[in-house]
């Protein structure tokens, strides 16, 4: 069993994969941590709790035992108001405008599989055999308040799953404050606080610092997990590198706001929380009802940050993402965005099409501009008609004619966004998240319609299928260009307008459940600005981001290289742009360009038929080695070599489940005088296995080029450059 309960220590022992996590039920029903990390065969309490009289630290049972604190046990469910003094996981307000609660054990069941999440993404599994599940139930008899701690174990990874579903089981509404997924107490502070954070077109840099004394955090309060900061933290032992060292990491499912953070204790406990953020929140449960918490994945490794982040690629390829697509190749693909901006016909749309045709390609994506009276940023979102001054025979026709160049044919969304210039918001300006008598601030020229509103979904829900119904199209970019702001609804009484926010996630998640079970033949790709929506909840709807609105392949080095952290190569867009580069004005080589780009999911983004002769053969030529590695990229194990924030250089590899067949990329920014030679080693191989080289020729071991390395020729000159190998097992006898 991978869930075993002793009831003479009243421990559960979860075992996954070769992670072991222990709790425990202590005096009358706390619930305590004891241990997460490599597993163990019997937890026997060598590292036992330890109690202590602390100044300060207050008592539950003062006449029974002075040295036992809430506010210095390990706990798995912290509440407020009751001795323990650090961030709880609920805070819950009574009707008396009380907010103390006292949570206890009060029963368990372990489960066969993985219980679905109403309403939410979640991992889930294809057999009951592939995981188990422990539900904890809590119970608060002042406020007759329910807790259901869920957590599944995998058993062949190292990733237990963590949620909450909290219920109101007395007569009497209460209001939550706040309502947490998971709450983890480590009996100590080394560690570093790794993050992800940026900004628009600046996506997903990773952040190391040590942990302080205090409470270190992320977040975001815009609505959707942003640019800005990313759902997801990790503890790392301070000699943990990319290959070696203890990890521990926490992604949430999650796509709007959200809190992470680490709190160091003055004993140097260290509690890790993470939910919806509890700023701007409140959720009221009136009698019987139920708030389901969203699902936070925790990865243990003991193979470094590489380790966890090949847990998470397979982990979220295969139990998260979901549709015909998952296990597919992915198309490569020409955008038109950058070619033309709104500027184009239907004749350029052929132009760029027919070009693509020619060179191999095998997806035309028609972008931004095609419907109501688009002809800049100002107008018509929510005007989802086509717009026939530019496509005067309509969808149907321009996707046939794209069809018969042997191309399938995409288009652009913004589904959740209305223009104050549009039919819709002329009709409907009610539709849109704003408070009574506020401003209505816009960002991009446009507001945001409110999907906690059933008839905004139901009409968007329509409106995007009868397009989608109209014409052969294969692949849809659902992009949301910007931020909340004036964060209330119409429809929901001055007692709930804190809900809002969470509403209208919840009512997005219904939106794509139904458009996109309804066109499973569509690959759908998600996208906010590009990366300002890359998180576990969109990967559950739509198989791949749009990573960055930023195509530098400079700047995309770090942006895919925080990326690939916790999300699998196939989720990674990844495109060749001209020069100079739109978002920040470099010139770099198309060689370099297409060597990034397809280390991702390939694409293009330029014009076409502006090309010189000799630049189409060489696109002709990074398309043909694409399709050759395509299924190795997007589906292999990856390895992190040299990292873009720590130096010049860059690298990375790719290797199939066989270790018989590699890709290795390798970067240099700027040229250096004189420089000192250089190599670097690989990770991942057979040492036992021999490869031939393709682009040297040369047949060399697994062993000597994890051990000793590959060297990089000197000849490389100049800045921005980039090489490729291709790796293949030497079969005995050749």
């Amino acid at each position: 069993m991978s869930i075993e309960f002793t009831a003479s220590t009243k421990t559960f022992h979860l075992k996954a994969g070769n992670t072991s996590y222990v709790l425990q039920i202590v005096n009358e029903g706390f619930l305590a941590h004891l241990y997460w990390g490599r597993k163990v065969s019997d937890y026997r309490f060598a590292n036992y709790l330890q109690f202590k009289d602390r100044g300060f630290s207050g008592n539950p049972y003062p006449s029974q035992d002075r040295t036992f604190s809430l506010d210095t046990l390990p706990q798995e469910f912290p509440v407020y108001g009751t001795t323990d003094y650090r961030a709880p996981i609920v805070q819950v307000q009574l009707e008396n405008g009380t907010t103390i609660t006292d949570f206890r054990y009060d029963s368990h069941q372990i489960i066969s599989g993985k219980p679905a999440l109403e309403g939410l993404p979640a991992t889930y599994v294809e057999s009951n055999e592939e995981a188990s599940t422990l539900e904890i139930v809590m119970n608060d008899s002042l406020s007759k308040m329910k807790a259901v701690l869920s957590y599944t174990v995998f058993e062949d990874r190292n990733v237990i799953t963590r949620s909450v579903r909290y219920i109101n089981e007395g007569n009497k509404p209460f209001r939550l404050l706040r309502a947490m997924s998971t709450s983890l107490d480590f009996r100590d502070a080394d560690f570093d606080f790794l993050q992800l954070t940026g900004a628009h077109e600046r996506e997903r840099h990773i952040e190391r610092q040590p942990l302080r004394s205090g409470t270190q955090s992320v977040e975001s309060r815009r609505g959707a997990s942003s640019h800005q900061f990313h759902p997801f933290i990790a503890l790392l032992r301070k000699n943990a590198d990319e290959q070696n060292g203890d990890v521990y990491g926490f992604s949430f499912v999650y796509s709007g706001n959200f809190l992470a953070q680490a709190e160091v204790d003055p004993f140097q406990n260290t509690r890790v929380t993470m939910g919806v953020n509890p700023f701007d929140f409140a959720w009221k449960l009136e009698a019987g009802e139920s708030f389901q918490a969203p699902e936070v994945v925790m990865v243990y490794s003991h193979e470094g940050l590489g380790g966890m982040s090949r847990t998470y690629h397979d982990l979220y390829r295969t139990r998260l993402a979901r549709g015909q697509f998952r296990d597919k190749e992915r198309p490569i693909l020409i955008n038109n965005w950058e070619a033309t901006y709104f500027d184009f016909n239907t004749e350029k749309i052929e132009a760029i099409a027919r070009a693509g045709s020619e060179l191999g390609i095998e997806l035309f994506v028609l972008d931004d501009g095609w419907f109501g009276k688009r002809d800049d940023d100002k107008s018509s979102l929510g005007d989802w008609f086509v717009n026939k001054l530019k496509l005067p025979n309509g969808l149907a026709d321009l996707a046939n004619r794209v069809r018969n160049m042997e191309m399938e044919f995409g288009l652009w969304f913004e589904p959740e966004m209305v223009s104050v210039n549009s039919d819709l918001y002329r009709q409907n300006p009610d539709w849109c998240l704003h408070v009574p008598n506020a401003t209505r601030s816009e960002g991009r020229n446009q507001l945001i319609l409110d999907f906690s509103r059933d008839d905004v979904c139901e009409y968007i829900t329509k409106v995007v299928s009868d397009i989608l119904a109209s014409a052969p199209i294969t692949y849809v970019k659902w992009d949301m260009n910007r931020h909340m702001t004036e964060i209330g609804s119409a429809l929901l009484p001055a007692d709930r307008q804190r809900e809002t926010a969470h509403r209208y996630m919840l009512g997005l998640y219904k939106v794509m459940e139904k458009i996109t079970t309804s066109f499973p033949h569509i690959l759908f790709e998600s996208c906010s600005g590009g990366g300002g929506r890359f998180d576990p909840g969109m990967l559950y709807y739509m198989p791949q981001t749009w990573t960055s609105d930023n195509t530098d392949a400079v700047s995309r080095l770090k942006i895919q290289y925080g990326t690939s952290l916790i999300y699998p190569i196939s989720s990674i867009g990844a495109h060749v742009s001209a020069v100079p580069n739109h978002q920040v004005n470099r010139i770099t080589p198309l060689k370099m360009r297409g060597d990034v780009a397809s280390s991702g999911n390939f694409g293009y983004e330029l014009d076409l038929t502006k090309l010189t002769e000799e630049e189409k053969e060489e696109v002709k030529q990074q398309v043909t080695d694409y399709k050759k590695i395509r299924s190795l990229v997007q589906f292999g194990d990856f390895y992190r070599l040299l990292s873009p924030f720590e130096g010049n250089e860059t690298a990375w590899l790719f290797v199939n489940k066989q270790k018989n067949e590699a890709v290795v990329s390798y970067f240099r920014v700027l040229n250096e005088p004189n420089a000192p030679f250089r190599s670097f080693t690989l990770a991942g191989l057979n040492p036992d296995t021999s490869y031939h080289i393709e682009e040297t020729g040369e047949v060399i071991g697994g062993d000597e080029l994890m051990y000793a390395g590959i060297a990089i020729p000197t000849s490389l000159s100049g800045d921005f450059q980039s090489l490729v190998w291709h790796l293949k097992e030497v079969k005995a006898g050749e």
